[in-house]
């Protein structure tokens, strides 16, 4: 990918470890070439220069957990749906995306994976975010942990089905609840595959995360969202209680996790809590967003747009039409109300904000030489965002895109 040289000064660079004032970033050839004080770093001649007027810039975010957005939800299948998605999702900041699949049919999951492939293969810039793989995250769920998801599209492992999925080379990241008959054989298969593999939408015990841990399993979705609990496993092994998710993630220092920051899903003690207990190098924030993003307030699919599960958007985040928001259905949000959300809610700094939304989610799936931070060599993928961290200006690969 090529562009014109192109400098963003006068600005406060968002670093992983600090905040640099008076800096600037020089993109050349898609890439980052310089990264620097902006009387320090070398100026193409014939570079076009923009002024940041004093605003931070930032690495592109990378989400790791999303469904959809401005209508379209990822498993709808088709080209138009993803290039929507991917379009909605980059006015928020994310350049780099991981398409996550819901619970659903073989056909229906077959019908995403191809035409997220088709998408990956013919982008440009211009459409939005880039797909660094699909998040296979669907339809391995626990009986009693679909949550918004289809039940009947919900399964027990199929290996022919999941090895011709893995056979198309798009899925990245791969989830299975780690209690599930089979569950073994899936992480060992997505490992050989080289995919980033967790644990969701699950009631697994200690002992049964201990197993997916020794297959493979390193991260769990979405903190506490669908997931066992001391009180949920009384229910499946009465006593003694016992322990399970949430403790094997806080009691192994290799296991990351992410959390849902749009200031619905979890309170700001527990949003603090996770970042003091994994901190910036093992939390992600993820929008883990449904279609209803940017749209107005109303009833909507999650998945599929012919049989999805309809939920309601009150414009903050979606929750069940019968239920109502004590039973939530996603966010319905992109990643920069996360960003803002953290950076209140849990007082981390906000270079370590800025590293859960995109250097932490990058090194966890292996893409960190790419993306992720303010590097030379890396992909020209810049946010521009306010004091109050409103999105500005969005670049991907050296290039300004206005979706």
């Amino acid at each position: 990918m090529t562009s014109s040289p192109l400098i963003l000064e006068n600005a406060t660079l968002i670093l992983p470890d600090r905040l640099l004032e008076d800096g600037a970033v020089v993109l050349e050839g898609g890439r980052i070439a310089a990264v620097g004080l902006r009387s320090e770093v070398l100026r193409p001649t014939d570079a076009r220069v923009i002024d940041a007027g004093g605003s931070y810039l930032a690495p592109g975010f990378v989400d790791i957990h999303v469904h959809g957005g401005a209508g379209a939800d990822f498993m709808d299948g088709t080209p138009a749906a993803v290039r929507t998605a991917l379009a909605c999702h980059a006015r928020h900041g994310t350049t780099t995306i991981y398409p996550t699949t819901t619970t659903g049919s073989r056909t229906q999951i077959r019908a995403m994976l191809d035409a997220c492939v088709e998408v990956r293969d013919a982008w440009q810039p211009a459409e939005g975010a880039r797909i660094a793989g699909v998040h296979f995250y669907g339809p391995y769920f626990a009986e009693g942990k679909v949550g918004c998801h289809s039940k009947s599209g919900r399964r027990d492992p199929d290996p022919v089905e999941y090895r011709e999925c893995f056979d198309l080379g798009i899925i990245r990241v791969a989830t299975c609840a780690a209690e599930l008959p089979g569950a073994d054989e899936f992480y060992r298969e997505a490992a050989r595959r080289g995919c980033f593999i967790t644990c969701g939408h699950s009631n697994s015990n200690w002992a049964e995360m201990a197993l997916a841990y020794e297959a493979g399993m390193r991260h769990v979705d979405h903190f506490w969202c669908v997931m066992s609990s001391v009180a949920s496993l009384r229910e499946r092994f009465g006593v003694p209680m016992q322990a399970g998710m949430e403790q094997f993630v806080l009691a192994h220092p290799e296991m990351s996790t992410e959390v849902i920051a749009d200031g619905c899903h979890l309170s700001p003690e527990l949003l603090h809590f996770a970042y003091l207990m994994k901190g910036s190098k093992r939390l992600c924030l993820v929008t883990d967003s449904s279609r209803a993003v940017d749209m107005p307030p109303g009833d909507y699919r999650f998945g599929p747009s012919g049989d999805g599960e309809w939920f309601r958007s009150n414009g903050r985040v979606g929750y069940d039409r019968e239920l109502g928001e004590q039973k939530l259905a996603s966010s319905v949000a992109g990643m920069d109300r996360m960003i803002r959300q953290m950076f209140a809610d849990s007082r981390a700094t906000l270079s370590d904000v800025i590293r859960m939304a995109s250097l932490t989610p990058a090194e966890r799936t292996g893409i960190a030489g790419d993306v992720g931070s303010l590097e030379v060599g890396k992909r020209g993928d810049v946010v521009q965002l306010s004091g109050e961290l409103t999105v500005e200006r969005v670049i991907i690969s050296g290039q300004e895109i206005t979706t």
